[in-house]
């Protein structure tokens, strides 16, 4: 039989130029996480700074912490997260889910898991430009029956942000973003679009998939993929089971990164600052002095 094609006019598709396997690591406290963007072997893909696949069962998980300078995208795919802040804030996640955080000028934050079954999802860390590294924080939150969906052809896409068949995600991305979740059925075909200044990479949840051209090797879950220049990409399902991935795209910063663990900033002496001003909590960070998460 032959492919189920979505053509969307792309006429230089992207390649795939690296592939890394996401191993598994711990993170928090007592916290397993894959982490593909922001290991030793790919420090940064501008602008994007961490890509999570996290696993977590009570009681582990990410308790009190702070974070300056960039956005947090919490995606979950099973299980619950409370999320609680020094703002007051607070809130739980469960499957389908999304927050996407603009810590800005400071948030000190906890999240823990609500269930007593093993909570997964995905978190990326977008970079903020010099100019809106400052800003106030802000969430945006969409339960997963608000998530834009889109199908055509054995194809399903669910639009976290940006635009795919003809479908729009309302999320605002101070830097601009797509974040596609796709799910392929056997001999789906996948044309999609992606600007072409852009940096862009897929990340393989489920299943296996072909990716840039239909003589590459099928590549299987937890790989990430980094995408090289053109318009768009072309995805293949020639397996017998359901192909989902993650495409992820942004645009590049180009600007100076220094970091220290959970602050972002654009040098050495903005983090120096910003270890100051947390420790002694001032310039964004004055409800940290005597916060300290709920007990849930």
């Amino acid at each position: 039989m032959t492919d189920t094609q979505v053509s969307c006019e792309i006429s230089e598709p992207r390649m795939v130029t690296r592939k890394f396997l996401a191993r598994p690591q711990h993170e928090g406290v007592g916290a397993i996480v894959r982490r593909s963007i922001g290991r030793f072997e790919l420090r940064y893909f501008d602008p994007f700074l961490v890509l999570d696949e996290f696993s977590v069962t009570a009681p582990a998980g990410f308790p009190d912490h702070p974070h300056r300078g960039f956005e947090t995208v919490t995606y979950m795919l099973q299980g619950y997260v409370t999320h609680e802040d020094f703002e007051g804030h607070k809130g739980t996640i469960g499957p389908g889910d999304l927050q996407w955080m603009t810590a800005g000028r400071g948030i000190v934050h906890s999240e823990m898991p609500a269930s007593q079954e093993t909570q997964k999802g995905l978190q990326l860390w977008i970079n903020l430009s010099s100019k809106h590294k400052m800003v106030e924080p802000k969430y945006q939150e969409i339960s997963g029956k608000d998530i834009v969906e889109a199908t055509e052809d054995g194809i399903k896409a669910r639009v976290i942000a940006g635009e795919a068949l003809g479908a729009k995600s309302p999320i605002y991305t101070r830097t601009p973003t797509m974040y596609l979740d796709f799910t392929l059925r056997p001999r789906a075909h996948l044309q999609q679009p992606i600007p072409t200044s852009w940096n862009a990479f897929i990340y393989v949840l489920e299943g296996e998939g072909i990716f840039g051209i239909p003589q590459s090797s099928p590549v299987t879950a937890h790989h990430l993929l980094l995408l090289g220049h053109g318009d768009g990409v072309e995805a293949w399902n020639r397996s017998t089971k359901p192909l989902r991935f993650i495409l992820v795209g942004g645009e590049p910063l180009g600007e100076p990164v220094v970091q220290l663990g959970p602050f972002v900033m654009n040098t050495q002496e903005k983090i120096d600052r910003t270890i100051y001003d947390f420790e002694n909590c001032i310039n964004g960070f004055e409800k940290a002095r005597h916060w300290r998460r709920s007990d849930f």
